[in-house]
């Protein structure tokens, strides 16, 4: 098909066969299986992003904050309160989750440990959930189902007072420092 002047007005020139001219040359009309390819890969990218449908319930969860850091020279240490009761909180800031569960209290890298992807918290089944590959983990942090193959890693944790110590620099993952892993917890 060959353009006029005023049909061609704001195309370029002659552009040897390119999109942009096949735009401007043909009708704008797009083929309904290209319309449900363009909207099913858009819906994908909304799921991928976090955007589902269906996002984890969130009832026992809160945000935290770290209060304090540690002084100069320490390890990269937060503090944070002890929960009063059983309880899941997330300090995105440091990537670190509070978890209180069976008279324990954990500290766990945010990440899952498939492909580190931020974990959520499943208040209704007492689960934490990693939304991309659907991995499952109890709430202290062991492995249920999905493609991860170990435990969350945990962090190193102490109880100071009415605080926790966090140490967000070290990470134990229960396949390479087992005893270490398991130790990493205080009592409620």
């Amino acid at each position: 098909m060959h353009m006029t002047p005023d049909e061609n007005a704001g195309a370029p020139e002659d552009c040897g066969g390119c999109s942009l001219h096949d735009a401007f040359a043909a009708p704008a009309a797009m083929e309904r299986r290209q319309f449900f390819r363009a909207a099913g890969l858009a819906l994908a990218s909304l799921g991928i992003i976090g955007l589902d449908a269906h996002p984890a319930q969130a009832m026992p969860i809160r945000a935290l904050t770290a209060l304090t850091g540690a002084g100069r020279g320490a390890r990269n240490e937060k503090r944070y309160p002890v929960p009063a009761a059983d309880s899941v909180a997330i300090d995105k800031d440091n990537s670190v989750i509070i978890a209180r569960a069976g008279g324990k209290i954990y500290a766990f890298s945010l990440g899952c440990p498939h492909q580190n992807t931020a974990l959520r918290w499943d208040a209704d089944d007492h689960q934490f959930m990693c939304p991309k590959h659907k991995s499952h983990y109890r709430d202290d942090g062991t492995f249920i189902e999905g493609r991860a193959t170990r435990d969350m890693d945990r962090l190193p944790i102490r109880r100071e007072g009415a605080e926790l110590v966090v140490d967000v620099d070290t990470v134990y993952q229960q396949d390479d420092n087992p005893s270490e892993w398991g130790a990493a917890f205080v009592p409620a």
